[in-house]
């Protein structure tokens, strides 16, 4: 069992720091420690000693948030702060986010508990906290100018309500929210029901992604704020594969994936080789009846949902997002489709004027994974990630579940690639192939043709109240 020491031990290895915030000693005397995280590595469970009622959830590629306890009360302390996230191997991003990280740590607590979450601005501008989703006081909820004063830079506020209901929420502000939220500024909550609940399954694995988006220029680092639609990065929890850590999980286990979208459009989230159903939305769990069995459910902006499934089938299937744009990185959205031109002559034409010029999209776009062309700095390409048959052509929004019978209970770790038993992969055939019947043989033609004598009809047409000259 992991304590909280060893989380903290963890963070060091990791890269992450204990430190305290820009308050004055008097101050920090009331605060908790605020903790900070700078690794990009999906962090253990981390468990409440005092107690054992539940699983604790794992963030991929991010981590829960540890906390004190203070005359009955949970004590949670955010810092919201520039932070440099690494959305991929090769490419790092300026963001704002909380505690280090982008999007901040995961804050988990049981239902019933009294939570003090303290907030910390250390960005160049006000900001606040609105918890997305929670039953709290009105003076609670986090809306600048409505609901309590901005939180100006340098400055630290108190949140303070009961977690009221079992359930999954978001944390994100509601201040200047166009620009924070496009730079990254969320988080996830997770609410554990205090005693068994009649719709709320015990399950061994329990995974958190929030979906969030970029618009990077290929070399920059600094996301573009105005963007509405054309964003050119689709991230979970801000990773972009091949950044995004698998799901992994012993065969029989139960599983649920909560998946928050605080994106500017919906996602139709699919995952291969699994039924799952919706045990849960933004308004709690659902009732059992109301479910029934999918491969893909959409997730509009500001919704969270709960997939649940029993991992019965090994091996590597694939998650991911079925908007196809949206498991790419990088792209240009103004590239014409060249799919058929023949670039014979010009391109030796053309490498004269520049060298390094290639042809791009000739036979469609997996020529991508290909070519050898140089990139910006700080960018990764398109269409990346090898597998062990070759490359997956992939990016953004997607990644891998990966089923063992062997992998152990509460480990999390990456098993490597499935090993196929024999006869059970797809192979090439080498036999003779049988050529098809025409479809030009008479009844057979698609866009059939005129009959010689079908008479061609003509008409005039006439604008209504046209003058007569």
């Amino acid at each position: 069992m992991k304590t909280r020491r060893d989380f903290f031990q963890a963070l060091s290895i990791a890269g992450g720091a204990v430190a305290a915030s820009a308050v004055t000693k008097s101050a920090l005397a009331g605060l908790p420690e605020p903790v900070l995280q700078s690794s990009a590595e999906t962090m253990g469970q981390l468990f409440d000693e005092s107690d054992q009622s539940y699983n604790p959830v794992v963030t991929l590629n991010g981590w829960t948030l540890p906390w004190r306890m203070t005359d009955g009360v949970k004590e949670f302390h955010l810092v919201a702060e520039p932070v440099v996230r690494e959305l991929a191997p090769g490419m790092e991003a300026n963001l704002w986010g909380y505690n280090g990280q982008s999007p901040g740590p995961t804050i988990e607590v049981v239902e019933g508990d009294r939570v003090r979450i303290f907030v910390t601005n250390k960005l160049p501008e006000h900001t606040s906290i609105h918890w997305h989703g929670q039953r709290l006081p009105n003076g609670m909820d986090g809306v600048a100018g409505v609901n309590q004063p901005a939180i100006e830079p340098g400055k630290t506020f108190v949140y303070e309500f009961d977690a009221k209901r079992p359930g999954t929420f978001m944390y994100h502000p509601h201040a200047d929210e166009m620009t924070q939220m496009a730079m990254g500024m969320m988080g996830f909550w997770v609410t554990h029901p205090r005693k068994k609940h009649e719709w709320i399954e015990e399950v061994d694995r329990d995974y958190c992604i929030l979906l969030n988006a970029f618009d990077i220029v290929p070399g920059a680092a600094t996301p573009k704020i105005m963007t509405m639609l054309d964003f050119n990065l689709w991230a979970w929890n801000s990773r972009i594969f091949p950044g995004i850590s698998p799901l992994v999980a012993r065969k029989g286990d139960r599983v649920r994936v909560r998946v928050g979208n605080l994106t500017m459009t919906n996602h139709p989230i699919h995952v291969h080789g699994i039924e799952f159903e919706v045990t849960g939305t933004d308004g709690g769990p659902t009732r059992p009846e109301s479910r029934w069995p999918e491969v893909t459910t959409d997730i509009a902006v500001g919704q969270m949902r709960q997939l649940e499934f029993i991992a019965d089938e090994v091996g590597d299937w694939a998650m991911h997002c079925h908007k196809s744009h949206h498991t790419m990185n990088a792209m240009g959205h103004d590239i014409p489709t060249l799919i058929g031109v023949d670039h014979r002559g010009i391109t030796e034409k053309i490498q004269k004027l520049v060298p390094d010029y290639m042809v791009m999209g000739e036979r469609g776009m997996a020529d991508m994974t290909e070519m050898t062309m140089p990139i910006p700095e700080n960018t990764v390409p398109m269409m990346t990630g090898d597998g062990p048959h070759g490359s997956v052509e992939m990016g953004g929004m997607f990644t891998i579940l990966k089923v063992r019978e062997d992998q152990k209970p509460g480990d999390y770790s990456d098993p490597g690639w499935y090993e196929h038993p024999n006869g059970l992969q797809a192979y090439e055939y080498t036999g003779e192939l049988i050529t098809p019947a025409s479809q030009k043989k008479l009844g057979l033609s698609l866009m059939p043709q005129q009959s010689k004598h079908e008479q061609t009809l003509k008409f005039s047409a006439i604008k209504p109240n046209r003058k007569k000259t």
